[in-house]
């Protein structure tokens, strides 16, 4: 099996060494290859994400990616900051499902800023479109007006198809865990989530086993600090989804306890 590992900036760089540490002690056929990505990439080629590192990507078996980001570089041209890394990756490889388990350990209930009564226990799994939504519609941009004031402007964009494919592997994970399924929308409001909501519960009769529920996503952050055992699997869009994968975050004492 061929790795492609592209350890990243910062404390991206330190976990991917000790990861490697375990794969070789495991003693397992690997082939790793390294390349550089992110703020690394971009100080050695003046690119986050070089053609060669994405070849070796699209050529590997698997990628072991560390993190991306590097506050150097937040006021450089939007397309050569580092975490447009990680939006190109997902977009090449068809990268369109984040699994992000969010699991509170007895020993480090302790560790979260919300009460161990609340976050003991805690199992959650958020399943997050992210190949499609705001983060990649289009048109995009900034201009300036006929007042001659300047407007930024993104798209907000969902296709059946993309919705079908996120909701079938929300389904199927809680098919392996406790058969609940949340879908997280803003269907009272955007277009998109009217379509998200009516894709998602038209394909509820192909897996009878799981319960299918729905809630605004400002609610479900909300529910999320006040009853987040509620939860089992949530399926969401892009936008939403990252925001509350960094929430649940905080339900565990940190972000580095997610992986994803």
């Amino acid at each position: 099996m061929k790795i492609a590992v592209l350890p990243g900036d910062g404390i991206g760089a330190e976990i991917v060494v000790e990861a490697i540490k375990v794969l070789q002690a495991l003693d397992l056929k690997l082939e790793l290859e390294q390349a550089p990505v992110g703020g690394t990439a971009y100080a050695q080629t003046g690119d986050p994400l070089p053609p060669q590192t994405l070849a070796l990507a699209k050529a590997a078996d698997a990628i072991l990616f560390g993190a991306v980001g590097d506050p150097r570089y937040d006021n450089i041209e939007r397309a050569k900051r580092p975490e447009q890394a990680i939006l190109g990756l997902r977009k090449a490889l068809g990268l369109f499902a984040n699994l992000r388990p969010a699991t509170v350990h007895p020993e480090l209930a302790d560790a979260s800023t919300i009460r161990a009564d609340v976050v003991a226990g805690l199992d959650i799994l958020i399943v997050r479109e992210l190949t499609g939504d705001i983060y990649f519609g289009q048109p995009r941009g900034m201009r300036t007006n006929a007042a001659g004031d300047r407007e930024g402007f993104d798209t907000m964009h969902y296709s059946e198809p993309e919705i079908r494919r996120i909701a079938h592997a929300g389904f199927k994970a809680a098919l392996k865990r406790g058969r609940k399924l949340c879908s997280v929308d803003k269907a009272n409001v955007l277009e998109t989530s009217q379509l998200w909501r009516e894709v998602v519960s038209s394909m509820a009769s192909e897996y009878p086993e799981v319960t299918l529920s729905h809630m605004y996503v400002d609610n479900a952050a909300m529910q999320l600090i006040r009853n987040p055992k509620q939860f089992d699997v949530i399926v969401t869009g892009n936008l939403f989804g990252d925001i509350l994968s960094d929430e649940a975050s905080m339900l565990t004492g940190s972000i580095g306890m997610l992986p994803s």
